[in-house]
């Protein structure tokens, strides 16, 4: 089974350009870059023409060689065992961090004359890029991939339910049928979280036992690339960090400390094993601002910020918190739900916005879960994991700041109340849309 993304729109937009730009994919591992890559050539190619770096290193002799792309599509075209036409056939780099020179190739590609349709992709590409010196900057296009949405998991599991949901054009409640018919499925990817294999296992077996195995084994191979691929120094560093991420988001403020990674630990000590993370796209990092302005990065606080994981599901594993307890849901649980929501409600918004969300606090006085720059306008942003949605905090940033439009996300209906937008948490990926219909 392969789930339907919604990047494979992005990737016609690439394509039907005059003259497209080799595109580089990034995204972590388990993320779903090579079935996404393989589908789209599959359906909108003649043919694809494969190459993974990590799995054939031979390759690599072929653009150490020579800098000239007709020579090297020649050789390729031999390794595959047949011609690479451009616009016919999608050549795609696999693992391409794995070739610096197959990368620093791409240059060369975009400066010919050979109109090749390629996209290079791989787990560890954007540390590559991070650290990259002499990559040719302005001679590629990049997109970057995500977990699964929620409503890309709906369109496998209730396809109907996700009809309905794409389907709604005003902000008005759901029907209870419909309300209640979609929030068993997203009780389910709460479970099973983003990552396409795990998603697929509940889809199809609907095996608990299988996604915490899954789940575990996804954590597990990360754990193995902190020591395959980083330096020595860095390596245990980075584990500390790792495991320390549920228990820096249980705390009533979740500001991440370095004192709860190991104690003693100072920000100097540990700053390049925390950029690994982030570079490999491994966790979201959200800033803090103090003040509100535009752009946000005017305004950072660099000496604050939260960190999340990439997945919801990878979260509630690694928090040891098991399956059945989402489903029957009790008091122990209450606490860890809203460090799970607020890490839900930032992946759907980072696939949805091209600049990231920040948190903002006043003094100890009020807390804002997330800060959005959206279209000129910033947009506070509450998330309730339940019902109960009293807010301190969001009172007294809208007293301050009167902003022209506030979402909350939480168990509520779809409804707009005096410039405040409750949205289901099971819709936070249209927030896009509503907020585009609000503002116009």
């Amino acid at each position: 089974m392969l789930f339907n993304r919604i990047l494979t729109s992005e990737l016609l937009k690439w394509k039907t350009k005059l003259d497209p730009k080799p595109l580089l994919v990034k995204g972590a591992r388990q993320v779903g870059k090579t079935s996404l890559i393989k589908d789209f050539g599959n359906k909108y190619y003649e043919q694809i023409a494969y190459f993974n770096f990590d799995r054939q290193p031979d390759l690599q002799q072929f653009f150490e060689l020579t800098k000239d792309p007709e020579r090297i599509i020649q050789n390729l075209s031999l390794v595959v065992g047949f011609p690479i036409l451009p616009g016919e056939t999608l050549i795609f780099f696999d693992e391409i961090q794995e070739c610096k020179e197959a990368l620093n190739s791409l240059k060369y590609f975009e400066e010919s004359n050979l109109s090749h349709h390629i996209i290079g992709a791989g787990s560890l590409l954007g540390v590559t890029l991070g650290n990259a010196k002499s990559f040719p900057v302005g001679k590629v296009d990049f997109l970057d991939m995500y977990p699964l949405t929620f409503l890309e998991f709906l369109d496998a599991k209730d396809k109907e339910m996700h009809q309905y949901l794409q389907s709604i054009q005003s902000i008005e409640p759901i029907p209870d049928y419909f309300f209640n018919r979609i929030l068993e499925s997203f009780r389910l990817y709460t479970i099973c979280g983003g990552l396409p294999e795990v998603a697929k296992e509940l889809v199809e077996s609907n095996s608990l036992e299988r996604v915490e195995e899954l789940l575990f084994a996804i954590n597990r191979a990360y754990e193995y690339d902190f020591s395959k691929h980083v330096a020595e120094k860095d390596i245990q560093k980075i584990a500390f960090i790792w495991d320390s991420i549920p228990s820096q988001l249980s705390k009533e403020n979740k500001k991440f400390l370095y004192q709860t990674v190991k104690k003693g630990a100072r920000a100097r000590e540990y700053e390049d094993a925390l950029t690994w993370l982030i570079q490999a796209g491994l966790v979201y990092k959200v800033n803090r601002v103090n003040k509100v302005g535009i752009p946000f990065s005017g305004y950072d606080d660099l000496s604050a910020f939260k960190i999340y994981l990439l997945d919801m599901g990878l979260l509630r594993q690694k928090a040891q918190l098991e399956a059945r307890s989402i489903l029957n849901p009790n008091g122990l649980f209450s606490e860890f739900k809203g460090a799970l929501v607020e890490n839900y409600i930032l992946q759907s918004l980072s696939a949805q916005f091209q600049i990231k969300p920040r948190y903002w606090t006043s003094d100890g006085i009020a807390e804002i879960d997330f800060l959005l720059q959206f279209n000129n306008e910033l947009i506070p942003i509450e998330v309730k994991s339940e019902e109960n949605v009293r807010s301190k905090s969001l009172t007294f940033y809208s007293k301050t700041y009167n902003p022209r439009v506030k979402l909350r996300f939480s168990m509520r209906n779809l409804i707009n109340q005096e410039e405040l937008i409750n949205i289901p948490l099971f819709l936070a990926d249209r927030t896009k849309f509503f907020l585009n219909q609000q503002l116009h």
